[in-house]
């Protein structure tokens, strides 16, 4: 279960009073242990193993589920964060490291965000996505060094992953980044860990073993990967970036994503081809603006100051109503 954490009296993570001492032994930790569903795994027929995993695979949404209430903490920290000029900055190592650069490269196209605004640290560094470099994850001055390089604010959201919720690079940068004013949280998937008791709010999906003891790639790299979806979608829906259900701010940048975004304007408005292609070009490819001038029907530049003036969120925008969050 997700539990919510007291800051630490310290930069050295420490569990607050009357919680559980921190799971510090590998061998401990759920998601090392062995995996009965898949004893004998290695005599097992292709059909089999794809059944094994797929059965533990069903396991993750439920384990995600109960993090949900601490899930919603975070997208709305992040949004207030993105909204006041902040950053999403996210930590981690290994497979981790992987999901939270995914996420973070994947905002851009689909929202038109900054890529200043949400950003990923990997332990060993870019080169590390393609080639591990896992010698740098047991490093506390790593982590440190490489999240002081941000300069986290009171501004900022720093998140830290962590299946294990030990490792050091991560624990000692959520640590010092909290330090330093910033709203941290963490995602991990085993109880009383280490990184939980550094961050200010604590994600945990209790995924279980793995199917291959302690290859976190497979269901805890899953839940993470659902949960980073969530938090940077909630908070791009938050703060409007998301009409409907429709990605409105998408970045119209191949033939792809301009037919996608043609096609918003038409389910949006229930408008013909023509009319959405013609708006669109009147509001310089920018399907918001474009969005705004038939949905409130007004011109190209009180559609840009309607947006201005709402933060960027279409449907204030369109309501001509101030952002609150």
């Amino acid at each position: 279960m997700a539990t919510i954490t007291t800051p630490p009296q310290s930069e050295v993570p420490r569990m607050a009073n009357g919680h559980a001492t921190p799971v510090t032994n590998l061998h401990e930790l759920i998601t090392e242990s062995p995996n009965e569903a898949s004893q004998g795994f290695d005599t097992k027929s292709a059909l089999e193993i794809a059944r094994i995993i797929n059965h533990e695979d069903a396991k993750v949404a439920a384990a995600v589920k109960k993090a949900l209430p601490e899930i919603a903490l975070v997208i709305d920290a992040v949004a207030r964060s993105l909204r006041d000029g902040g950053r999403l900055i996210y930590i981690g190592a290994g497979s981790s490291g992987r999901i939270a650069a995914l996420d973070s490269c994947e905002c851009p196209p689909y929202f038109s965000n900054s890529p200043q605004q949400i950003q990923y640290i990997m332990a060993g560094g870019p080169k590390a996505l393609a080639s591990p470099v896992e010698v740098n994850e047991d490093s506390e001055e790593l982590g440190q060094r490489d999240i002081a390089r941000r300069r986290p604010t009171r501004k900022d959201v720093v998140i830290g992953l962590s299946a294990s919720g030990r490792t050091p690079y991560v624990v000692s940068a959520v640590a010092y980044a909290r330090a330093r004013g910033a709203k941290t949280a963490c995602i991990t998937c085993n109880q009383n860990a280490p990184l939980s008791g550094a961050a200010d709010i604590a994600i945990v999906a209790e995924v279980g073993p793995e199917v291959i003891s302690g290859s976190t790639r497979m269901k805890a790299a899953t839940a993470q990967k659902m949960i980073t979806n969530m938090i940077t979608t909630g908070a791009m829906t938050r703060l409007g970036y998301v009409y409907e259900n429709l990605m409105v701010n998408v970045h119209m940048q191949n033939s792809k994503l301009v037919e996608r975004g043609i096609g918003i304007l038409m389910r949006a408005c229930n408008v013909d081809r023509e009319t959405a292609v013609r708006t669109i070009k009147s509001a310089g490819r920018s399907v918001p603006v474009a969005l705004v001038m038939l949905k409130a029907n007004v011109d190209k530049p009180e559609a840009v100051r309607r947006l201005a003036r709402s933060d960027g969120n279409v449907r204030r925008a369109i309501e001509d109503t101030v952002m609150d969050l």
